[in-house]
């Protein structure tokens, strides 16, 4: 009861407030705005070069991050499926699984520290003959320095659940396999791949409907007007607009626009995943 609750509570009842993106809203006025307006910051946002420029670096950062961090868990939890050691595969399983219950704000902090003038990995650049580097404040390097960030703290937490997908597959399987005369790569191919394959979809699947929000609290922790080019995305343009220009109809229209496409992208990736793999959301 707990759940559904909070969900009503936080996630469904505020849905109501999406009208004030066709209504003009006046802090301190009624929260559902004043007067009808129809699609005119739809029309507006539609125009604004700004938010196209912000809507393709979301589209970068969506897909690097998918690309790299779906399915770079999968290949950690099949290496260490081979391992045998237990104590190496539990260490090995500690130490990647453990940023992933680091807050945003400590991750930002120890990234900024490492690329930081005097961080490590200056000194690094400096050891080897290189200059110091502002990697915070060059925008070429933002996108490298955010997915490498996200990589390092949810690839380990990701690798749990495959590796918990693992246990499920049937030994038979492998024994047969085995008899046939296959090898381990062929093993892994026919045999666990398939196996962890629901699970491998269900994700895909959730990840695919988080995409247009990508990181907003370690972007906006990030990110400074010198990278604005490549690190502006939707998620923070919409902050800019609501909180600092108090500019909330305009900002609605675009989240429910951001909203649109995400719950699009689930859909059509659940359709296909159904109809091509057979295993879907619902």
């Amino acid at each position: 009861m707990a759940p559904l609750l909070f969900f009503l509570v936080f996630r469904y009842l505020p849905m109501a407030g999406n009208v004030i993106a066709f209504r003009r809203f006046s802090p301190g006025g009624s929260v559902f705005g004043e007067y009808w307006v129809g699609l005119r910051y739809v029309r507006l946002f539609l125009a604004d070069p700004t938010f196209w420029e912000v809507f393709t670096n979301t589209l970068v950062l969506g897909t690097l991050t998918l690309l790299f961090c779906f399915p770079l868990p999968i290949v950690l939890a099949l290496l260490l499926n081979e391992v045998r050691a237990r104590r190496l595969k539990r260490f090995v399983q500690s130490v990647s699984y453990l940023p992933h219950f680091l807050s945003i704000v400590i991750v930002a902090a120890m990234v900024m520290q490492l690329t930081s003038m005097d961080g490590t990995v200056n000194q690094i650049v400096r050891g080897l003959g290189g200059d110091g580097v502002p990697f915070l404040q060059r925008p070429e390097w933002f996108r490298t320095i955010y997915v490498s960030s996200e990589v390092w703290q949810t690839v380990g937490w990701g690798t749990i659940l495959y590796l918990a997908a693992l246990t499920t597959i049937d030994e038979n399987l492998y024994e047969a396999a085995r008899i046939d005369g296959a090898s381990r790569w062929r093993q892994t191919w026919h045999v666990t791949l398939p196996g962890i394959r629901p699970t491998m979809m269900t994700l895909l699947i959730l990840n695919i409907g988080t995409f247009m929000a990508v990181g907003f609290e370690k972007v906006l922790l990030l990110y400074n007007p010198l990278t604005y080019p490549t690190a502006d995305v939707i998620s923070t343009y919409l902050y800019r607009m609501g909180f600092e220009s108090s500019n909330f109809s305009y900002a609605a229209a675009i989240g429910l626009f951001e909203a649109l496409i995400g719950l699009t992208l689930v859909l059509t990736a659940n359709i296909i995943s159904k109809r091509t793999v057979g295993t879907s959301l619902w």
